[in-house]
This record gives structure tokens, sequence and C-alpha cells, in this order.
């Protein structure tokens, strides 16, 4: 493998803060790396270096001659009166572009409910388009052009559960070709485990490199840390129960051999599950009653338009429920249905006399009159202490789980970030002790080990819980039930989670008239009919190879321990430990060879 870019050495300041120092990092061709780290650690910084718009005042970062680097920014520079074909096209003719399958692909997945949405379609002016759909703009742009390196930062905004999975298919099956790599900043984890075949970390002014995706990355930074005696005994460490969320159930697409599975599964041996549903339902009925809120035969019309039809649902005390939709389909209404906020048109709703709401909307104006006060000031406003996993807890000790440090509880409110002001916004709300919570696009603005904070607090949450969000890692980690709002008006229940919505519904038509269908993805360019399904023989053959395989591995696992039994027994005799020494490298070597051929195994029999 070539490198398209390298970074030797490099270092940047920005006034009295180190962003990196003597960073050294390279990008190959094929390599699709996924970025992770906390909010300011310099994510946006590395992809701006990589790319080129951005000088180290120290070091070097040397680019191939003839390598093309595109770039997805977190803020656009598309002119207002150019057209969407001028910007996404480049003044292509419609014979020429429509005859690539990829091009048409990226058109009808990206900006195939601009025509519905009546806005024009591809003559649509950029300046009469929404801040999404000129994202979506941006983004279908750099596809198309295609270049060997590609940048993105957070690619995922704007974008709903259905057009996630599109670009995560795009990315990981479509798109790879001959010396092509992808380097993308992203907080949603399903989308960095879909495309990423390495993760980069960025902290304390580097970066550390993992191979595989997010699952993976979280497997490696636990057995990091517990080499280096880290990893706390309590039982609430938040890496660990992620990997136990992740072993457990979660879409983790990394695929493992057994021998590393046994060594997750050695790691959390004795985790607990996130929550004990039983003791939260049985909290929540205490504190609900049997009623919550019912929806019955609920229809909701607005300026002519009916968005929601026909709708049933009854919320009970302790239920998790995740709603799903397209930008548009009426998700937000309902919850406004939900809360009261909204009155139906027609139709029943029933409330329990108990329920207290807690809401978390998207508008962040609440906090504007609290401008002047402190952060900690701003939480106790509401309440000094609150009960959580049925322990008391501090407003300082909620805050800190949610990543305020002390210093940062003294800062004044006006100067926080919009991801700080986000956390606010929600710690004030579980102070309030609401029993029914409602969170509409919670992970806005929040890196990873934030989003894990938060997951780690909701699971201690003792009411029921609704929450709207595009983050389908989310959706399946901290809820037991998913709803799908289509955009027709009908709510569908989902027992099969996010993949149902994907495999039955993500082609519905969406409330503000976008397109009814995302088509699925067509086959690679050069491929004319469909493709037939893999060789049942190759894959039976592949099945046996990965059964030999792991035989093998636990073979040498066994030999390793026999020869760390002897080491100890010849702990006197240098000559002695030196050929276990040398034993030791040859068994390593060859379950790396054995693991290799587990993997490439795996993958065909996966298909």
């Amino acid at each position: 493998m070539a490198n398209l870019v390298s970074l030797e050495r490099v270092t940047l300041s920005y006034a009295a803060r180190s962003v990196f120092t003597d960073l050294s990092a390279g990008v190959a061709d094929a390599e699709r790396i996924g970025v992770v780290g906390r909010n300011g650690s310099g994510k946006s910084t590395l992809l701006s270096l990589i790319g080129g718009s951005t000088a180290p005042h120290t070091g070097r970062v040397a680019r191939g001659s003839d390598v093309s680097v595109g770039m997805l920014t977190q803020t656009d520079d598309l002119t207002a009166d150019s057209s969407v074909a001028e910007v996404v096209l480049a003044g292509r003719a419609d014979h020429d572009w429509a005859g690539e399958p990829r091009i048409r692909q990226v058109v009808s997945g990206l900006l195939g409910d601009l025509s519905a949405g009546g806005v024009g379609g591809l003559t649509a002016r950029i300046g009469r388009l929404s801040g999404g759909e000129r994202r979506r703009v941006a983004l279908a742009r750099l596809l198309v052009a295609d270049p060997d390196l590609m940048l993105l930062d957070e690619p995922t905004n704007h974008l709903d559960v259905a057009g996630i999975a599109w670009l995560a298919d795009y990315l990981s099956r479509v798109r790879p070709r001959p010396g092509a790599a992808l380097v993308a900043v992203s907080h949603d984890r399903w989308f960095l485990d879909a495309v990423a075949t390495d993760t980069w970390e960025v902290h304390d002014g580097t970066m550390s490199a993992y191979d595989g995706g997010y699952a993976a990355y979280v497997l490696a930074v636990a057995e990091r840390r517990r080499v280096e005696q880290v990893v706390s005994a309590r039982r609430d460490n938040l890496l660990r129960k992620e990997l136990a969320w992740l072993r457990r159930g979660a879409p983790a697409r990394t695929s493992k051999p057994k021998f590393r599975l046994d060594a997750a599964a050695a790691l959390i041996a004795d985790e607990p599950p996130p929550r004990d549903g039983a003791a939260l339902a049985r909290f929540a009925t205490a504190r609900l009653g049997k009623d919550v809120v019912d929806l019955i035969d609920v229809d909701v019309e607005l300026g002519g338009r009916a968005i929601l039809r026909d709708v049933t649902w009854r919320l009970a005390p302790g239920e998790r429920t995740g709603v799903i939709g397209a930008n548009g389909a009426g998700k937000t209404t309902l919850l406004n249905v939900l809360t009261g906020a909204l009155a139906p048109t027609r139709g029943t709703r029933r409330q329990g006399s108990t329920v207290r709401f807690g809401v978390l909307t998207q508008d962040l104006s609440e906090l504007d009159r609290l401008r002047h006060e402190s952060v900690l000031a701003a939480i106790e406003e509401v309440r000094r202490s609150t009960i959580l996993a049925g322990k008391e807890t501090s407003a300082a000790q909620l805050a800190g789980r949610l990543g305020f440090s002390y210093a940062r509880l003294q800062t004044r409110v006006g100067d926080l970030s919009g991801g700080e002001r986000r956390r606010l916004q929600l710690l004030r709300i579980l102070m309030d002790e609401p029993n029914v919570l409602v969170l509409d696009e919670p992970t806005n603005d929040l890196d990873t080990e934030l989003l894990a904070s938060l997951e780690d607090v909701l699971d201690g949450f003792a009411g029921s819980l609704v929450v709207v969000s595009h983050d389908r890692y989310l959706l399946e980690r901290v809820c037991d039930r998913q709803l799908a709002v289509l955009g027709d008006g009908r709510v569908r229940d989902l027992p099969g989670g996010v993949t149902e919505y994907l495999d039955r519904y993500a082609g519905a038509p969406r409330g503000d008239g976008a397109t009814a269908a995302r088509e699925s993805a067509p086959a690679p360019e050069g491929a004319g009919a469909p493709q037939a399904g893999p060789d049942p023989v190759a894959v039976r053959a592949a099945r046996k190879t990965m059964a030999r395989c792991e035989r093998q591995l636990d073979r040498l696992t066994e030999q390793v321990e026999q020869i760390h039994d002897q080491m100890v027994a010849d702990a006197l005799d240098h000559q002695r430990l030196a050929e276990h020494q040398r034993r030791l490298a040859e068994l390593a070597a060859e379950r790396d060879a054995v693991e290799e051929e587990w993997l490439a195994a795996a993958d065909l029999a996966e298909g």
C-alpha cells in the first residue's frame, strides 16, 4: 500500500494552546479511517492539515504529486446563484453523467427529494435551499468528483437514518477502488463501525491508531487500559459497559476471530446488563401509576395537510421508545401531541394525573436569560440534588458525568459552546425530576465519549423515555422499542428495530413531499444484471476453514500458556528463557497468520 499523505513530526499551536505536538501519521490508499475524540481535541484541524488548508508550524506534510484531495467541511462555500446541477455535476450534459451508474446513484441517493420538495430539482438555485439541503449538495459534489483522498467532517449531519445507511453503503461497498482512501470525522458510532477499517483517536495533542471500526476501537482501548492497570473496578466504568453492550447484541460490523472474542468476553465476564429493566419498570410504575399518556385514533392536520392519521399509542410506565423517520415526516409533531403542546385535530389524548414531563427540544433560547450565571448556578436553580439509579446525586456530580469539569462549572452560560449548552439544557431537565423524559435529537454536538456518558445517565432514569434521533447506535442502545413515523400520517411499531425500518419503510413518503423512495444501492459500474448470491459450495468451504482456524487458535493459546508456565519454572536459567522467548515469537507470528486466514474466510462466508 502506498502512502497518499504523510504527516511528519507536525506541531501546530493557536495562541497559548498546543493542538498537536510532534505528530506523525499517514494515510495509505484503500484505507478508510474513522476519527474520534473529544470536542475541541483537534479532529477538524487534523483533516485540514491532511487536506492542506492548514499549514503546520513545524514539521512536514507530504502528498503525492498526482494525488487528488477533496474535503467536506462543516461550512459550505456554495454560490447562491448557482444551480444544483452546476455545483454537483460541474456543467456536464445530462447524457454524459446519466450514463455513469455511480453518479446516478449519488444524485438519486442524496438529491432525489429536491424535485419532489418543490424547489426545482437539479435546476434549483442554491440560495433557495435549506441548510440541510445545501449540506447534501456539498456532499454530493464531493462524491461525484471522487478524489483519491476524501476527507469528511461530520458527513452524517442533516441526514436521516436511511440517508446515513445509504452513505455508509456507498462509501464501504460502491466507492472503494484502487488508490482511493477516506478519512471521516463523525460522532455517529454506527456509521463509523459500518465504514471505517481503521480508527484514529485524537487526544492530548497527538493521535493513537487502532485497527477496525468503532467496536474494535472500544475493545482495543479496554484491552490497553487493562494491561496498563488503569481500568477501574467500578461496575459503571463506561468503556467496559459499552463493550458489554457491543458484545451482547449491538449491531457491530467488525468481524473478530474467536480468539479475540474470548478476550472481550473475559473483560466483561462480571459486567451486568446496562440497566435492570424489571427494577426500573417497578420504580417507574410506583412514580407514574398505571396510566402515562394514551393517544387513541389521533389525527393531526396542519395547513390543510394530514401530518398524523389514525395514530394509537399507549405509553406505558418505564417504556423506552425510539422514534425514527425521515426529515419532515412528523416526528416532532408526534412528540408535541404526546406532551400536550399540540392538540390533535381528531381523536383522544389521555394523560395520567402523576405525569411530569421533561422535554429536551432543539431550541436553546431558554438559556438566554441565564447567560450571566455560572453553569453550576444554572443547574442548582432547578435543584441541588436528584435521585438517579436509586442514589442521591448532586448537581455537580451529575454535571461531571456529562463532561463538565469543576473549572467549567464556574464558566458563564453565555460563554459555553453549542454542545455544552445542549448538555446544560439536559442537566436542568434531569434535575427537575421528570417521570416522562422526551428527547428531540439529544446527540447534536456531542462527541463519542460524551454520548457514552449520556447513555450511562439514561440507563439510570426510572421513568418513561421517548427519544427522537437519527443516531442508530443511541436508539438501539437506550431504547427497547422503536416506532416509525412514515410521512404519510402512519406510525408503525418496529419489532425488528432500525433494521426493519430500513428494510421495509425507508422509502416511505416524507411529510415535506420529498422522494417517495430511496433506491437500493445498484451494482458497481460495469455490472449490467443483478449479481448472483455467493456460491454455496464456497461458503461451506469458508465455514470449514473458519472452524479449523478456531481450533488452531485454541491450540496456539494453550501452547502460549504452557510456555508462560515453563518460563516461571526456568526463571533462573537465562538460556532456557531465551529459547522460550523465541518460541513465543514464533507462536505469535503463527497466530497472526491464522487470524488473517480466519478473517478472509469470514468475509467469504458472510457473502
